[in-house]
This record gives structure tokens, C-alpha cells and sequence, in this order.
């Protein structure tokens, strides 16, 4: 089977709160329950942690969909971390948008730690979503060299992570 003929499998990133969709995820992994392989799960401590940027960054680097999971609405562990999160995603499906791309792409959602049928369906169909969009056009103008990487520019980090850039550790690599 050549490279053209392999079936699209959509790279996802599920950017998920420490406290109550990371448990949630692992909850649906421990019970066994199918959900995509290609799904990248990233822990944070909230999805008040998210930033605008930060999304656009990660359709910039490649992903073909990008999941934010954080708490349910009220039970934030930092209050209002969830719905500061909702803010920016919405913000960031409108500006997706604006360049081309389907706001679909981007997807928040909030679950409990209790949840892991739920998460693993909801990645189910955000893969099922995104297969039927097709790859991100970012994702292959990057792979064809027509985007550039462009690192942090205070610090020169090729690649800041989403987790840890070279501010957050404050030793200046």
C-alpha cells in the first residue's frame, strides 16, 4: 500500500485539565474502551492555562484537530480556569476561520474525572469529524517547507512547549 493509498488518520492534540479530563481520559484507557491512537493527550494543571496563541500555535505545527477538555462548568479546581478556556477557544474558532480553516477543527468540552465513556466517545467523534474534514491545509504546506518553524524570539527556543517554555522554567535556556 503506497502513502496515497493509506487512509487518512487525523493527528490530534487533547489539551486536558489535570483534574478532571486527564483522569477522565485515563479512566476510559484503564476500562479498556476504545478511542483513537492518534489522539495526543498533553496534561495541564487547567485549561485556564490555554492561551489563543498557543491553539493557533498547535494547527500551526501540524494537528488536523485540536480537543480542549477541561472540568465541567462550576467545578473548576481553579474556579474559573474552565470558562476562561471556553473564551479563548471560541475566539480562536473565529480567527480559524478568518484564515481558511473550519472552526470545527477546534472543539472544547468539559467532563468530569467520573467520565471515561463519555471522553472516549467525544474523541471518537472529534476523529470522525475531522476525517471528514481531511487534513489541515496547515499541516501540509508545513510538511512542503512553505511554513517556516519560528521559535521564541526572547529566547530562542526552536519550539516553546505548550507545558514549559524557557520563561516558565526562569533559567534562560
Amino acid at each position: 500500500m503506497t502513502a496515497a493509498e493509506t487512509p487518512f488518520e487525523p493527528k490530534i492534540v487533547a489539551f486536558c485539565c489535570r483534574h478532571c479530563a486527564y483522569a477522565a481520559a485515563d479512566l476510559a484507557g484503564t476500562s479498556r474502551l476504545a478511542y483513537p491512537p492518534s489522539l495526543n493527550i498533553v496534561e495541564l494543571p487547567c485549561t485556564g492555562r490555554v492561551d489563543v496563541l498557543e491553539l493557533l500555535r498547535t494547527f500551526e505545527d501540524g494537528v488536523d484537530g485540536l480537543l480542549v477538555a477541561g472540568c465541567l462548568p462550576g467545578r473548576c479546581h481553579y474556579l474559573a480556569g474552565n470558562l476562561h478556556a471556553r473564551q479563548r477557544v471560541d475566539y480562536a474558532q473565529r480567527w480559524l476561520e478568518d484564515i481558511g480553516l473550519e472552526g470545527e477543527r477546534l472543539r472544547m468540552i468539559n467532563l468530569s474525572a467520573a467520565m471515561g465513556a463519555q471522553f472516549a466517545e467525544l474523541a471518537t467523534e472529534m476523529a470522525e469529524t475531522i476525517k471528514g474534514l481531511g487534513p489541515s491545509p496547515l499541516g501540509t504546506r508545513r510538511a512542503a517547507g512553505e511554513i517556516p518553524s519560528i521559535g521564541c524570539a526572547a529566547c530562542g527556543d526552536p519550539a516553546p512547549s505548550l507545558a514549559e517554555s524557557a520563561h516558565d522554567r526562569g533559567d534562560g535556556r
